[in-house]
């Protein structure tokens, strides 16, 4: 799922949206409140000018008013009884104006129209513009403790100019605030999120069943123990599918292994019928020509005893070959390790099948003059070799030759078979090791052959936990098979 709204962009938003709002607060209250909150300000300073008149007489000069008055933009005028004396800290022309003023004030002739701030019996405070000079002024008037009259003012325009540019200072520092405050905020955004966004990568990983992914960034905080958890989790699930896995597998093993026992039934069942029928035909057909006397001499009842007496004897050999099978391949037949000479070993096979290859005119070469010392059971190593010295005079052919070698390597002794004659079908390579499979069916009876010898082999090589296999040449096939040679 793609993330449209990102957590950082979002957090980063809304700071920065709070931060513009607040700076345009207080743009809009400066703007709208600064002035009056400046007024405010200097009507207590008029009215501690109007203190200050009350608590010293004006007439003997006072330095600290002077600079009360100059520190604070202020001008004053106090008249005294009877308006012979004005004391003021204007120029006379400017002096005599602001005093006139005052008397219109106090007499009610004026007709300024003030807007009245404050008023009590002792003064006025209020706002008034000077039509010729285009000012306007906040300002008190009244009447002093000692019966003078007094006006105090400052201009409204030094306060308006000030609110313009104190608006307009804060809005550069604002502007360049806010641009600082942006880089800072996206800077702490994106190290804040940054676990977020891991641990929302390992949630995807994780979703697509990568449950390698791990959370890196640590922390003590809330985020951190979510990414120690996630971890957790990530290990348990990992751990969860793989037994998962594991026991569906041996499920899966455990079902092809029945559909191939019930496949092998069939097939076992269906070959061993087919390799009796014909022997026990025979011996049927052969048994009943005796029993109805078919043919009355003695040399042809001689021959119909000894067909019946070797279809027999094949049914027994194929009989014995199918118990020893059953038993390496159900493990019912007992393993005895031992070390023996394999070099005598086949020896002794291939003395024992002289008589054979004479007859076949079969060259036997194995040159193998010094003993080579194995581990194996020695019955059943004798029984693979004479399985494969066998099959390769039942199949020699062109020059008739057989070669038998002993092949030490790394720790282990490979014994070849091999003979000259036509390679095995590369279709056919892979299945000669089924129980009653045949490449050349046609051969295989005219020797009497069952096709159950290298499945023996490889049941007894299985057995011993080792290997076996066979490999084509172009003049010929070589069947091989290896053993430890150390304890």
């Amino acid at each position: 799922m793609a993330v449209k709204h990102s957590i950082r962009r979002q957090i980063a938003m809304i700071f920065i949206g709070l931060m513009l709002l607040a700076l345009m607060t207080v743009a809009l209250c400066n703007q709208l409140f600064l002035e009056d909150f400046y007024v405010a300000s200097k009507t207590k300073i008029l009215v501690e000018g109007m203190d200050f008149l009350n608590e010293n007489d004006i007439s003997q000069g006072s330095s600290d008013f002077s600079l009360f008055c100059s520190n604070n933009n202020l001008n004053y005028a106090v008249a005294s009884i009877n308006y012979s004396h004005i004391y003021t800290n204007m120029v006379e022309e400017n002096g005599n104006l602001l005093a006139a003023r005052l008397f219109g004030y106090m007499a009610g002739i004026d007709t300024s129209n003030p807007v009245v701030l404050e008023k009590t019996e002792q003064y006025t405070i209020q706002k008034n513009t000077d039509i010729k000079r285009e000012t306007s002024y906040v300002e008190i008037w009244g009447e002093l403790d000692s019966g003078q009259s007094f006006i105090i003012r400052t201009p409204l325009e030094s306060i308006r100019e000030s609110v313009i540019i104190s608006s307009r200072f804060y809005l550069y520092i604002g502007l360049s605030v806010g641009v600082l405050a942006m880089f800072i905020i996206w800077m702490v955004t994106k190290r804040l999120t940054r676990p977020v966004i891991e641990l929302t990568e390992m949630s995807q990983k994780m979703a697509a069943l990568d449950f390698d992914v791990r959370y890196e960034s640590g922390g003590d905080d809330e985020i951190g123990v979510l990414g120690y958890n996630f971890n957790a989790m990530s290990e348990k699930l990992e751990q969860t599918i793989s037994e998962l896995k594991s026991a569906n597998n041996e499920l899966q093993k455990d079902i092809e292994k029945k559909t191939q026992i019930d496949e092998m039934r069939k097939e076992f069942l269906s070959n061993v019928s087919h390799e009796l029928k014909t022997p026990i035909a025979l011996i049927q057909g052969y048994a009943e020509g005796l029993q109805d006397n078919i043919n009355e001499d003695e040399e042809s009842r001689q021959f119909y005893c000894e067909v019946i007496i070797d279809e027999a004897a094949k049914m027994n050999k194929m009989v014995k070959k199918l118990l020893t099978l059953n038993q390496l391949e159900f493990g019912n037949d007992q393993i005895m390790m031992e070390r023996f000479d394999i070099a005598s070993l086949i020896r002794g096979v291939i003395q024992s099948s002289s008589i054979l290859a004479e007859q076949k005119q079969v060259q036997i070469i194995f040159n193998q003059k010094d003993p080579v010392y194995v581990w194996g059971d020695e019955f059943k190593v004798e029984e693979v070799i004479t399985n494969y010295f066998t099959n390769a005079l039942n199949h020699v052919k062109n020059e008739n030759m057989v070669e038998i070698r002993c092949i030490l390597q790394e720790g282990k002794v490979r014994v070849t078979v091999f003979n000259t004659g036509d390679p095995i079908p590369e279709e056919d390579i892979d299945k000669i090791w089924i129980k009653f499979y045949k490449v050349d069916k046609a051969r295989t009876r005219a020797y009497g052959g069952s096709g159950i010898g290298l499945s023996i082999v490889k049941a007894i090589m299985e057995s011993m936990n080792q290997s076996c296999g066979v490999k084509n040449y172009e003049n010929g096939v070589e069947f091989w098979f290896e053993l430890e040679s150390k304890a």
